[in-house]
């Protein structure tokens, strides 16, 4: 018998060896493509760590050396070599440094790196030649001049300041080129060269592939499998060819070599989130909008609790009004009114003591000679007498009532209590003014619950949301 795992396990789909290669081909066009976009940004380095590289393709993007540039390195290693032949004080070299001199100035005025977009280059030249020179002035030109002097060089050390040359200036001088330009006054570019061989290839793939597709279902035309691969066109397209990352992508998907679910799920997340969150807000709104409209129409409160005729639809045949007011008042009479027993008993005894004392027979009392005191003796016998009730009487209430409404009988009456109550509360409530009253309340009451909403909605964690949604959705899946 199989086990759970060899069940659930996806099965390996077997890749034709044709799609194998065609993916794979069109892997090393984009890796090319790539590659071509990224060559004039990545040239400096591939000129110092892979030179051959650059030597091989330079042609391909037009690029020569810049030969103002390669003249003045050239002019320094003719330099280096006068001075270790004939001296540093020698005629030939004290004519070189004069040529340098010139080649400097020159260098500045014209900028010979502005065609290779190096203008920045030739800026970081003359900052490093100022440093080098204190005594020019934060002039590079004065500072060109007194380096090349055979005083400076004798004084610095020839060939210190010809080491610190070739270390700081020469590098950053070799890097520079031209770029031809083409009748239209564009770069010259040839990586059509190496596209075309690929170009063909994909061209050819495309028209048999939808041919064929075309062939197998009659419901297709030729233009509708074209359609179909829409994609596979941006292969054979010499223009914008960083968007073969679209049929590439596919196609590598297609193969089994990359699993693009779990990118288009990331992808789609953010916009997933914030439609979520809108939406969310949206159903919310309208939802409380709605009830306040009924409440200030007055169709809420009549539906609510006018009994007869109504509209409102019963969906377990229980009336949900009588078990919540039944179930308040056993909680009022079980719970509350025992707790607040002292309070109660503190307003009848001075309830009592008022109403004996403003008694118009306790003032008559007081005006005949000898009962004076019996009105204050009365109170207090009333007051002893009543708050012995008061303490001792609710308790016996509270059994009462709790005998009262665990039995049939009581139950009923309560129940009739319950109805009558809520007739009453009912009729008292549908008068205008307490309609008016109530509904300006409920209409204000959920405008700030709208608004308390919005702002929980947006201090909500909407990522966790829909990582519990996918949760939930892989677990469905698995079953």
């Amino acid at each position: 018998m199989p086990s759970s795992k060899s069940i659930f396990r996806k099965k390996k789909k077997k890749v034709p060896w044709f799609e194998q290669l065609m993916a794979l081909l069109a892997l090393i066009n984009f890796i090319l493509v790539l590659f071509n976009l990224t060559y004039i940004p990545l040239r400096n380095f591939y000129f110092r760590y892979t030179p051959k590289l650059t030597q091989l393709y330079d042609p391909i993007k037009g690029i020569e050396p810049q030969r103002q540039t390669e003249d003045y390195i050239k002019t320094v290693e003719q330099l280096q070599q006068q001075a270790l032949e004939f001296g540093l004080n020698s005629s030939e070299v004290n004519q070189t440094l004069n040529t340098l001199q010139t080649q400097s100035i020159n260098l500045i005025n014209e900028d010979p790196f502005a065609v290779a977009n190096k203008s920045g280059t030739l800026e970081k030249i003359k900052n490093e030649i100022r440093e080098k020179v204190p005594s020019s002035q934060d002039s590079a030109k004065e500072a060109f001049q007194i380096f090349w002097s055979t005083a400076y060089l004798t004084q610095q050390g020839f060939q210190e300041e010809l080491e610190w040359f070739d270390e700081e200036i020469i590098p950053q001088m070799e890097v520079n080129y031209y770029r031809q330009i083409d009748e239209n006054g564009q770069f010259i570019d040839e990586f059509w060269k190496i596209d075309l061989p690929f170009i063909l290839i994909f061209l050819v793939e495309f028209l048999l592939r939808t041919y064929l597709v075309a062939r197998r279902f009659v419901s297709f035309t030729w233009f509708d499998a074209m359609l179909w691969r829409w994609y596979d066109i941006l292969l054979f397209i010499p223009y914008w060819r960083w968007l073969r990352i679209i049929p590439v992508t596919i196609r590598l998907e297609q193969v089994g070599w990359i699993d693009i679910e779990r990118v288009r799920m990331q992808a789609i997340r953010g916009v997933l989130t914030s439609f979520a969150h809108e939406l969310t807000e949206i159903v919310v709104i309208q939802a409380i909008n709605q009830f306040q409209n009924d409440i200030e129409n007055g169709d809420f409160l009549k539906q609510f609790f006018e009994s007869q005729n109504r509209r409102y639809i019963d969906l377990n045949d229980i009336n949900e009004i009588e078990v919540l007011a039944t179930r308040l008042v056993q909680i009022t009479v079980y719970k509350a009114i025992p707790k607040v027993q002292p309070e109660i008993e503190a307003i009848l005894r001075y309830s009592l003591q008022s109403a004996v004392q403003q008694s118009p027979l306790s003032t008559q009392l007081k005006q005949i000679p000898g009962l004076q005191d019996l009105p204050t003796q009365i109170t207090e016998r009333l007051i002893n007498e009543l708050s012995k009730l008061a303490v001792e009487g609710p308790q016996s209430t509270y059994e009462a009532v709790k005998t009262a409404m665990e039995d049939p009988v009581g139950t009923r009456l309560s129940n009739e209590l319950v109805r009558h109550f809520g007739a009453a509360l009912g009729q008292e409530i549908q008068k205008e003014q307490s309609i008016h009253e109530i509904e300006t309340l409920l209409v204000a009451f959920l405008e700030e619950f709208k608004i308390n909403y919005v702002q929980r909605v947006d201090e909500e964690n909407f990522e966790q949301v829909i990582s519990e949604a996918r949760q939930l959705r892989q677990l469905t899946k698995g079953k």
